[in-house]
């Protein structure tokens, strides 16, 4: 009897360490310490487990693998549409295609900061604003669209063009800008108000100077960028001192400020506009679309809209919206967003309306075997300048760049209180394996120094030039320049030993317009066009990435 009680005892006191051990390791693995040192973190500061929000107007377009180039006819015969297997990572997208209501929000705001009445602001605004004379035709009276389709209401609501592929990259900057300022706003690290009363051209946001340097953010003025000793005092300790509060301003690891707006990869776009996960089963795909939407039809066949267009497209020669009284797809030029149905992932206008610019410069061919993830080409890979002071250089009215394009456009590239940037150099390739230079744009792309002939000793690979006559992509080469009165002098190129249009300054354009006719709507056509350059068929949308996981809702196996 007596041993029983006694093995009673020891199985309680047993009983009891467990779970005194197992409070301590509750407590030791709580939220406010770290796995890796145990020290205690503030978890209110250390906010890793924060999910990423979508920004304004974008979807989430979960990542996956997908045949890019697939179509289903090539009549063209021009073998750019080579299938390969690639992998694209979870991405954000726009719903729509940016609109004219959009777009004039940026020169408005545009011509408030930078007046262009102003000589030293002018090249700003004059080089954001779109082409509104590309619906002129020699043959056509196009006035009313030349004059009414970018600013006029009832077209408020349509997709912007005239727009080329540098200014629909300068607005997706300006448009991360004023996302995060208005984010940080807020937050209550920057004075309410301040991005609409306060802003200047002397003294503006950037997110990457805020970042980098807070202080310099808005001219260095400590009014409007709030520390957070400023929004919440710190409290004295046992010993009564007030110690100053480290980390003050907004960081990447707060988790409120946004990865960039920015125009999609080709890989991206295609990869969302032809949306197979729609077609899915298990891990595999039932079958390739040959449009955004299920079928080998552009028509509806759906009971409540039996017979409708899916997308805006020209039907046929002189055809472009069917016969008045019952129109085929409802425009004869473009149409507002949102008038046709939505795709797989929830994305609008995929295939018509207007072809889109992606971030791509265009080669013939996709090189899957020297990269199958995330495929891009296109970098140039830059770094923060630093001044002689030791700090970040800030761009300036006089440090401003100001890029003149091959048509005589001046276009404004860098402003006032960004931070300055310089390609990067050996300090960050040496020996390095996975880039060895910052312009990477002609990489394996079928030029001499693509092939194992190429001298990887001589001088010419030591400078990454190459000579005229062995370039890949003998394009013509425009000049604008300005004599010594300062009038623009244009130089055409009329040589007659050119072989090609492409170079490394024409960009990938996807999706078909209300131009084109049904073969171009299947989203994996690819064409190109000079980025400096605009048209009345090819807008844009911006896309942002996804930091995080693949996906938040864990996948459940269909029965």
């Amino acid at each position: 009897m007596k041993v029983n009680k006694i093995i009673a005892l020891r199985l309680m006191l047993s009983v009891t360490m467990i779970i005194g051990f197992a409070s301590c390791s509750k407590k030791s693995s709580s939220k406010s310490s770290s796995r890796a040192t145990g020290w205690n973190v503030d978890s209110k500061k250390a906010s890793n487990s924060k999910k990423q929000v979508a920004g304004p107007g974008l979807i989430f377009v979960e990542g996956g693998t997908f045949t890019m180039g697939k179509v289903q006819d090539d009549v063209m015969h021009d073998w750019n549409n080579t299938a390969t297997q690639q992998h694209v990572q979870s991405f954000y997208m726009d719903e729509t295609e940016v609109t004219n209501f959009m777009y004039l929000e940026y020169l408005d705001w545009l011509k408030n900061v930078f007046p262009p009445s102003e000589e030293s602001y002018r090249y700003i605004y004059e080089g954001a604003s779109p082409d509104t004379l590309v619906w002129r035709n020699r043959l056509g009276y196009n006035e009313t669209m030349t004059n009414n389709y970018l600013r006029h209401p009832a077209y408020a609501d349509y997709p912007v063009v005239g727009v080329n592929w540098i200014q629909a990259v300068e607005f997706s900057q300006w448009r991360t800008d004023r996302v995060n300022e208005a984010i940080l706003e807020k937050n209550g690290y920057l004075k309410k108000g301040a991005k609409t009363n306060d802003v200047s051209a002397e003294s503006s946001f950037s997110t990457e100077t805020y970042l980098k340097a807070p202080t310099m953010t808005y001219g260095g003025n400590e009014e409007i960028v709030l520390k957070e000793g400023a929004r919440k005092s710190p409290k004295a300790g046992k010993d009564g001192k007030v110690v100053e509060q480290k980390n003050v301003y907004a960081q990447r690891s707060s988790g409120l400020i946004l990865p960039e707006y920015r125009l999609p990869t080709e890989a991206e776009w295609e990869y969302a506009a032809a949306a197979d996960v729609g077609q899915r089963e298990y891990n595999i795909y039932k079958g390739q679309k040959k449009y955004p939407w299920s079928g080998d039809y552009t028509r509806s066949g759906k009971r409540q809209s039996k017979g409708d267009q899916l997308a805006n497209f020209k039907q046929g020669n002189g055809d472009y919206g069917g016969i008045a009284g019952w129109s085929d797809d409802g425009a004869d030029i473009t149409n507002a967003v949102k008038k046709y149905p939505a795709n797989d992932f929830g994305l609008y206008d995929m295939a018509g309306n207007v072809a889109e610019w992606v971030a791509d410069v265009y080669r013939p061919i996709i090189d899957n075997e020297s990269n199958d993830f995330n495929y891009f080409r296109g970098n140039r890979y830059t770094k923060n300048k630093i001044g002689a002071d030791g700090r970040v250089e800030i761009v300036t009215l006089e440090t401003m760049k100001k890029d003149t394009l091959s048509n005589g456009k001046i276009i404004v590239r860098s402003f006032p209180g960004q931070i300055a940037q310089v390609p990067v150099d050996e300090n960050e390739t040496y020996l390095r394996q996975n880039f060895d230079k910052s312009n990477n744009i002609n990489y394996r792309d079928g030029d001499k120094q693509s092939s194992k002939y190429y001298d990887f000793g001589s001088a010419e690979s030591n400078t990454g030039k190459q000579k005229a006559d062995e370039a890949m992509y003998n394009s013509p080469r425009h000049n604008v320049t300005t004599d010594s009165l300062g009038l623009m002098v244009r130089k055409y190129d009329r040589s007659s030993k050119r072989t090609t249009l492409i170079n490394d300054d024409v960009r990938v354009y996807k999706g078909g317009s209300w131009r084109d006719r049904a073969y171009w709507l299947d989203p994996a056509q690819r064409r190109y066009f000079p980025q400096d350059m605009a048209t009345d068929y090819i807008g844009f949308r911006c896309a942002m990435s996804r930091v995080g996981p693949k996906a938040d809702k864990r996948k459940t196996p269909r029965n």
